[in-house]
């Protein structure tokens, strides 16, 4: 079943004044120069203008010692493993907010956490992914930390705070980070050399595979690119032999499952797309939510639809055909073209046709940018996330359109 609705949117410190030499040198204090040889005299003073130096260097401000104590602990799979949340400091409202402009000068300089990649792993194996693990505290992390507190009776809070934390660990008592062996075919790919930005160009590909074995890495295993670089640095990712360090996730497979096999317990029944929240809520027929993911959702230049439809069918590695009636911003091309299957596809490694005519949830070719940019009025998820979703939905399932 080919896709043809939606896209994806394309020394020294010396302080000012002084100086170790010359008339600038600060005075012997204390020290009879009289009594000192003049040949000893240049030397004594720079030795004492040094111990000066030292002495300004060693005494920090108190705020670069809290700064240099916020640091988060050097990444590493043993320190993500064993990363455990400190308590809250005394009188700090933990789950106050700080202004939008600290806020995003903050998420800019933003190093991995150890602690959050933890916390990320742990709740996407819990089945409310975060996006991409990449060891950051943004929005998408923030949105799946809330909905699963929700879930487990808990105040909504997009901080870990102890509870939360505490119902996270008793998920799971396993290493979230573990060992990958890279294999000869992880290594040979075979690999796309480039993709084009342009979606006439990419119909001239026979293949939307990936570009190298560092994009394959991290989507196999849901991870940003940078922290696969991250948690291996100087290895070799595309050298079969290789030992490197990745998200103790279920790995993302490429196949297409056989339609007998499908649905897969536990089945979603209905399905709720919150265009506000940005995020994907499947339930069963019980109302038990079964998972959340986050998403993108349309956009003003084509919004999402509203109300409610059904689920007509899924396709897994679909191709994607461009109409032009779509008529979308950046494509020029007045005829309908057709844009090879595989993870770079427009549509990702998956397509779930909804009733509504061009409408459907489906991958991306940047799962990094999911819930953080808009799409092409369809409902845009991780490769790994659109996947999961279509191997439990079930033809006719519901999907609502939540306008809040």
């Amino acid at each position: 079943m080919p896709a043809t609705g939606c896209a994806s949117s394309l020394a020294w410190n010396v302080p000012a004044g002084s100086a170790l030499f010359g008339t600038g040198a600060p005075p012997l204090s204390g020290i009879a120069t009289s009594m000192i040889p003049k040949s000893w005299r240049p030397v004594g003073a720079a030795l004492v203008a040094s111990c000066l130096v030292v002495q300004g260097a060693a005494a920090k401000p108190e705020k670069d010692r809290k700064t240099e104590a916020a640091q988060p602990p050097a990444l590493t799979a043993d320190t993500v493993n064993a990363a455990a949340l400190a308590p809250p400091e005394a009188g700090k409202d933990r789950d106050a907010k700080p202004n939008t402009k600290a806020r995003r000068a903050a998420a800019s300089a933003e190093k991995p956490d150890p602690l959050v990649v933890k916390a990320q792993v742990l709740l996407d194996r819990a089945h409310f992914y975060p996006g991409a693990i990449d060891g950051r505290t943004g929005d998408n992390y923030k949105r799946a930390l809330s909905a699963f507190a929700v879930a487990q009776g808990l105040p909504a809070t997009q901080s870990l705070n102890p509870e939360v934390w505490d119902k996270l660990q008793a998920t799971s008592d396993k290493p979230v980070v573990t060992d990958y062996t890279i294999t000869d075919s992880d290594a040979s790919g075979p690999y796309v050399e480039r993709i084009p930005p342009k979606m006439e160009q990419q119909a001239e590909l026979k293949t939307l595979g990936y570009t190298n074995a560092r994009e394959m890495l991290a989507e196999r295993f849901h991870m940003g690119r940078d922290l696969v670089s991250s948690l291996n640095p100087g290895k070799s990712l595309d050298k079969a032999g290789t030992v490197i360090a990745v998200a103790a996730v279920e790995p993302m497979g490429t196949d297409k499952p056989k339609a007998k096999d499908l649905p897969e317990s536990p089945k979603v029944e209905r399905i709720e797309v919150g265009k506000a929240s940005r995020d994907v809520r499947a339930f069963g027929a019980d109302g038990k939510l079964l998972a959340y993911y986050p998403a993108s959702i349309g956009s003003s230049e084509k919004p999402a639809p509203s109300g409610d439809t059904k689920v007509k069918g899924v396709a897994f590695n679909p191709d994607y055909t461009y109409n032009p009636k779509y008529a979308f911003k950046g494509v020029k091309a007045q005829h309908k073209f057709t844009i090879q299957s595989g993870p770079n596809n427009p549509v990702g490694l998956v397509w779930i046709d909804l009733a509504i005519p061009s409408y459907g949830i489906h991958g991306t070719p940047e799962p990094e940018k999911v819930g953080k940019t808009e799409s092409h009025g369809c409902i845009r998820l991780t490769n790994w996330n659109a996947r999961d979703l279509a191997a439990h939905v079930t033809r006719g399932a519901e999907v609502v359109f939540k306008e809040d």
